[in-house]
C-alpha cells in the first residue's frame, strides 16, 4: 500500500504540498495548519483567532482520514511572536480547549522570525494515528 493524501472535502486545493498523508500503518502526517479556512482566506481577530483556525484545520484533516482530536499524538507549533502568546496565555488556553478540548498530545514550540504566508502568525503541524481498519 502507498501513503494516501488526505484533503477534507469543499476545501481549496492544496499547491505543491498535501494536508495530511495517511500511512500505511496508519499514522498520519499533517502538514503546517495556518490561520486561513477552506478558501485560504486569513480569519480576523488576530493571533487567538488565526491558532484556533490553524488547530481546528488539524482537526478537520484528522476527521477526514477517519479519525478525531483525540488520534493526534503531537503538535509542533511554529509562533512569530513570543511575547504576543505569552499575553495571551488565558486565551490560548480557551481556544485551544474548544477545539481539542482535554486533549494534550506531546508538543513542541519554537518561535520563528517568519513564515511563507505574509499574513500567517502561526503554523501548527501534528501526527495523529488512525488505527486501520480491519
Amino acid at each position: 500500500m502507498k501513503p494516501e493524501t488526505i484533503h477534507p472535502e469543499g476545501w481549496a486545493p492544496a499547491l505543491g504540498y498535501s494536508n495530511g498523508m495517511l500511512m500505511p500503518d496508519g499514522t498520519l502526517h499533517i502538514g503546517g495548519q495556518i490561520g486561513w479556512d477552506k478558501d485560504k482566506n486569513f480569519v480576523e481577530g488576530g493571533f487567538i483567532a488565526q491558532m484556533e483556525q490553524a488547530l481546528a484545520n488539524i482537526a478537520e484533516i484528522v476527521r477526514a482520514a477517519g479519525g478525531d482530536v483525540t488520534d493526534v499524538g503531537r503538535l509542533t507549533w511554529f509562533v512569530k511572536d513570543k511575547a504576543e502568546y505569552l499575553a495571551h496565555q488565558r486565551e490560548v488556553g480557551q481556544a485551544y480547549r474548544r477545539v481539542f478540548g482535554k486533549h494534550f498530545p506531546a508538543m513542541s514550540m519554537l518561535i520563528v522570525q517568519d513564515l511563507v504566508e505574509d499574513d500567517a502568525l502561526i503554523e501548527i503541524e501534528a501526527t495523529a494515528f488512525i488505527a486501520p481498519s480491519t
